[in-house]
């Protein structure tokens, strides 16, 4: 075992080295640049359009498409995931969270935005998109679209889509109310196979109604944990970008203190939780109903800022506020500490807990029809079934690995995702660029002629 973790850390740290850290950053920084700061000018009508009904084309609203990609990256990435990157590159971490969220908004709205405009309908009518079409049918190049849906069946099963997020569920369930490991995976299993046998209709209805409440309960228990400790918050946020930018973080013990871990961890794991550049919402946003690609990449935007900047820094706050960071303890137990020392030790563990039980449990829905649009795309509708199951069987026996090589694995499967996904969409840049100018000239009032009437 300890052979096959030292080989997934070895492989991790190539993965996620030089080259795909200026790739992803890269790609995010150039549509900041080349779309004048949209995530910043244009967040306010992004969330206007999300509110807005839309009767157009497609199987799902476009809030429902956001709340399905949502649930896929709301998710232990929020809670373990920003405990791990603090624990591994220290509190500077969580300021290459923030850089890797603020340029990912901008990566999410062109990957979302050529979803739309390179979606097309399957033999059940449905809508069906994503970085495969894109790639496909924009660019020409059928075996990086392959390669693409390969590395993403990866994910949905080895990565994101089952092992995280079934061992976060089974280790809270097991810690916060002493129920079995078996029977954990159990009812998970048949609660998942109850939901995703249903389609994406089906996982889109669920996500709506548990995404926008979990989020806002896990806001409010991190808002009042930070306002119970806000005279220590002013320094935690300086000591954020401190250590970003210093050789050895204040404090000390943690695994490792150096300027590249903090970016190597900060940015894996700001990707893990808001998955801009790896080309999963783009899949989710296909479906939605829009008769504009702009308007449903601006709404997919919003999700890395919810995300990232919004939740993961009060997660990376209270961790940092209330010492936890610099204890023994790691993943859930490292985020559940904190909460247990900064509210009460009863409503601490249960707020961890339930969070953890419902964005692990929508993560998991989320992914699973990420994986069918892959495994639809590869080999066509008679994979359908036999995917499901085998998605279900691993949900099953997700809780079995260790934590230390769950985040490895999903890391490795996560970066190789992102390669040719950001290839395409470089390739495809001037067309992005084109088109959302195009789209907000024509929004531009015409000045200097008579109005009628």
């Amino acid at each position: 075992m300890n052979t096959i973790e030292h080989a997934l850390s070895t492989l991790s740290s190539w993965v996620w080295g030089p080259p795909l850290l200026i790739l992803l950053v890269g790609t995010g920084c150039y549509f900041t640049y080349q779309l004048r700061l949209m995530q910043v000018r244009k967040l306010p009508l992004a969330i206007s359009l999300m509110l807005r009904p839309n009767q157009a084309q497609g199987d799902i609203s476009s809030f429902s498409a956001l709340c399905t990609a949502l649930a896929a990256t709301i998710g232990t990435g929020n809670i373990v995931g920003v405990a791990t990157a603090i624990k591994l590159g220290g509190p500077g971490a969580l300021f290459w969270m923030w850089m890797a969220g603020f340029a990912g908004m901008a990566t999410k709205y062109a990957e979302c935005m050529l979803a739309v405009k390179y979606r097309r309908q399957d033999e059940r009518g449905q809508q069906v998109g994503g970085p495969m079409y894109y790639i496909l049918h924009g660019t020409g190049k059928a075996w990086l679209a392959k390669l693409f849906a390969f590395f993403t069946l990866g994910v949905a099963f080895f990565g994101i889509g089952t092992f995280p997020q079934v061992n976060a569920i089974v280790d809270g369930a097991r810690i916060a109310f002493s129920i079995p490991d078996w029977f954990s995976m159990a009812a998970l299993a048949i609660l998942v196979a109850l939901v995703t046998l249903g389609g994406v209709k089906r996982i889109a209805k669920v996500a709506t109604a548990l995404v926008p409440s979990m989020a806002v309960f896990y806001v409010i228990a991190c808002v009042m944990l930070l306002g119970l400790n806000w005279a220590a918050v002013p320094a935690a946020a300086a000591l954020v970008v401190e250590a970003a930018f210093t050789p050895q973080a204040a404090g000390g013990g943690f695994a490792g203190a150096t300027v590249m871990m903090a970016i190597q961890f900060g940015i894996a794991r700001g990707v893990f939780s808001n998955e801009s550049g790896l080309g999963s919402a783009p899949m989710a946003a296909a479906a939605a109903r829009t008769n504009s690609p702009v308007e449903q990449g601006l709404v997919s935007m919003t999700g890395t800022f919810f995300d990232t900047i919004v939740i993961c820094t009060l997660t990376g706050l209270a961790l940092i506020v209330t010492g936890a960071w610099q204890g023994e303890l790691a993943g859930a137990a490292m985020t559940s500490s904190a909460f247990t020392s900064g509210l009460s030790a009863t409503v601490g563990q249960q707020v961890i807990t339930l969070a953890l039980l419902f964005f692990a449990f929508t993560t998991i829905l989320g992914w699973n029809y990420y994986g069918e649009r892959a495994v639809l795309f590869l080999w066509g509708e008679r994979a359908r079934l036999p995917y499901r199951w085998c998605f279900v069987a691993l949900v099953a026996v997700g809780g079995l690995l260790q934590l230390d090589m769950i985040w490895l694995l999903a890391d490795v499967v996560n970066g190789l995702m992102a390669v040719p996904n950001l290839i395409a969409l470089l390739l495809l840049r001037k067309e992005v660029v084109a088109d959302t100018l195009a789209y907000f000239a024509a929004r531009q009032p015409v000045t200097g002629v008579q109005q009628p009437g």
